[in-house]
């Protein structure tokens, strides 16, 4: 029997509710973590559709475009006009029935269609909102919520790249990511609060905030001292040796965290006389003497590949592995049993899909749904209930 994407028994979030207004990849991205661990999400698009439909190349078997299909499996997809008085009546019906609504728009726009929190509560005062923004709803309201845009005024764009050179950006939209979470987070921890309270409230989360908390001890350390870091390449701040050296053939990453793994790294190496060296005894002193302890290693691991050290390091027990592409990367995850990539839908409708990382022992996520189509639930009965 094919199973029901949309059964309230199933899924650690069955029975819960979500009417999505979301759009790109913050809030479809928590909302398809929801959906996954059972959730009915309802993504309301309007007539265009969500942007990321448009994103391409490149595009799955399907012909649907890779960026809208990462963020948006498990859901039914409803086209309601928020402009039009009949499609904005069914869009305050979905969302005052809802247990969760989620937005992404400028501060403001709920409320001008009456679909703000404190209008929602009115109507039904156990729903929970989820506000995703830029800046916040204070002063940075009106600043424009972009994710390159935070990786540069957040900070995270100073402390990636070479030393020498422009900044850099993180090759993914870590920022809207890292931000998707903690509104997963906020709603979770409101629809566990209504457990005992009875009542919803508000969430709000924004990215300004999020990278800035996502910098952990890069953001600690300007908030303790009133320095800011300087980019430091691959290498790390606090730790040695802690980045990227170049071998015979590839690079290879090092990371060791303590003394006890440097010991293992010397004896590997074939070069144990390294632990007496004054210089390299602590891991304070070999941060102070970083640049010559990374000729050192790399003129050792030049006698050899990435993968042959790779293999020798992990079996001392020292963590190492080579730089892999992200093909190569789902193809160690494969080989590791961590099954990475599953298969969602089927009838000429399978995508192939990177699965949720959370695993829960009786309520795993279920992929049951591919990525719907524009408006494909549009005359569903239930958009009335």
């Amino acid at each position: 029997m094919t199973e029901d994407p949309h059964d309230p028994y199933a899924g650690a979030l069955a029975g819960i509710r979500v009417a999505d207004f979301s759009r790109v990849l913050a809030g479809p991205y928590a909302t398809m973590l929801m959906a996954d661990l059972g959730a009915d999400v309802i993504k309301i698009e309007p007539p265009a559709g969500d942007d990321t439909r448009r994103w391409s190349p490149p595009v799955d078997d399907s012909g649907r475009p890779t960026y809208f299909a990462a963020a948006n499996r498990n859901k039914r997809s409803v086209v309601l006009d928020l402009t039009d008085p009949e499609d904005l009546a069914r869009a305050r019906h979905l969302a005052t029935t809802a247990d969760v609504v989620v937005d992404n728009f400028r501060p403001g726009v709920m409320e001008r269609f009456g679909l703000d929190h404190e209008s929602l509560a009115a109507a039904n005062p156990r729903v929970i909102t989820c506000a995703i923004t830029g800046f916040g709803s204070g002063l940075g309201a009106a600043m424009p919520g972009y994710d390159l845009l935070v990786q540069a005024m957040g900070g995270l764009m100073s402390v990636t790249g070479p030393v020498e050179g422009p900044a850099s950006k993180v090759g993914v939209a870590l920022v809207d990511v890292v931000t998707g979470l903690h509104a997963l987070a906020g709603m979770q921890a409101a629809l566990l609060e209504r457990t005992r309270s009875g009542r919803g409230q508000r969430v709000e989360v924004n990215l300004f905030s999020s990278i800035l908390s996502g910098l952990v001890n890069q953001s600690s350390a300007a908030a303790a001292t009133g320095v800011s870091p300087q980019r430091t390449g691959n290498a790390h701040p606090s730790i040695a040796p802690y980045e990227t050296f170049a071998t015979g053939e590839g690079e290879i990453v090092l990371a060791v965290g303590n003394d006890r793994q440097f010991h293992r790294l010397a004896d590997t190496l074939g070069a144990p006389h390294l632990i007496e060296d004054e210089r390299f005894r602590s891991n304070s002193e070999r941060v102070a003497h970083r640049e010559e302890l990374r000729g050192t290693l790399e003129s050792l691991l030049s006698t050899r590949s990435a993968a042959d050290w790779s293999e020798a390091l992990r079996a001392a027990g020292v963590p190492a592995g080579p730089v892999q592409t992200i093909g190569e990367a789902l193809g160690l995850a494969e080989e590791l049993g961590l099954r990475p990539v599953v298969p969602v839908g089927g009838q000429g409708r399978e995508s192939r899909q990177v699965a949720n990382p959370i695993s829960l022992s009786r309520s795993p996520a279920r992929y049951v749904a591919p990525p719907p189509d524009l408006g494909e639930h549009q005359d569903a009965h239930w958009l009335d209930e």
